[in-house]
């Protein structure tokens, strides 16, 4: 029985990182990909270290920010739902997560609202947040950051343009 070992579209690496032709002839749908799900991986492996998901956290964010009022699932769903891969499906599993593990409750109208323990889950969910940030960010200067996503809003908006994001 043979096997086919699967073909990797990874180009090569240029020689060197500064060769500026190299470099402008890498293709962005790649790199573009393989950033996303490096980022996405580190994110929610430390997410998962401490027991939340990332769904999880947006949605503790989500209600947090609507204040006292809290927010109805529908209005979650509505704002998270098809967030980078994420079904409007798994948003309500990980909203029903929060209510059973009491980091949310709902009050008479189906608002959803932190719990002090919800609470305190998303100040240790944010400290770990922020270290990745910073992890993610180590050698990048806000100014090269900022100059990388006006490149990408770009290229989102060239590509809507031209038709190809239907």
């Amino acid at each position: 029985m043979t096997t086919t070992q699967p073909i990797s579209p990874r180009p090569a690496d240029p020689a060197t990182p500064d060769d500026f032709a190299a470099l402008a002839a890498q293709p962005i749908g790649y790199w573009s990909g393989v950033a996303h799900d490096a980022v996405i991986r580190h994110i929610r492996n430390g997410m998962a270290g401490v027991d939340i998901t990332q769904p999880q956290w947006w949605i503790l964010n989500q209600v947090a920010g609507a204040g006292p009022a809290g927010r109805s699932r529908e209005e979650i769903v509505t704002r998270l739902g098809g967030t980078i891969g994420v079904s409007a499906d798994e948003i309500v599993r990980a909203a029903d997560s929060l209510l059973a593990r009491g980091w949310l409750s709902a009050d008479g109208q189906g608002s959803l609202l932190l719990t002090d323990a919800g609470r305190e889950a998303k100040a240790r969910t944010k400290k770990l947040v922020d270290r990745m940030r910073a992890e993610i960010h180590e050698g990048i200067t806000d100014e090269e950051y900022v100059a990388a996503l006006r490149v990408l809003r770009r290229m989102i908006s060239n590509v809507e343009a031209a038709g190809g994001a239907r």
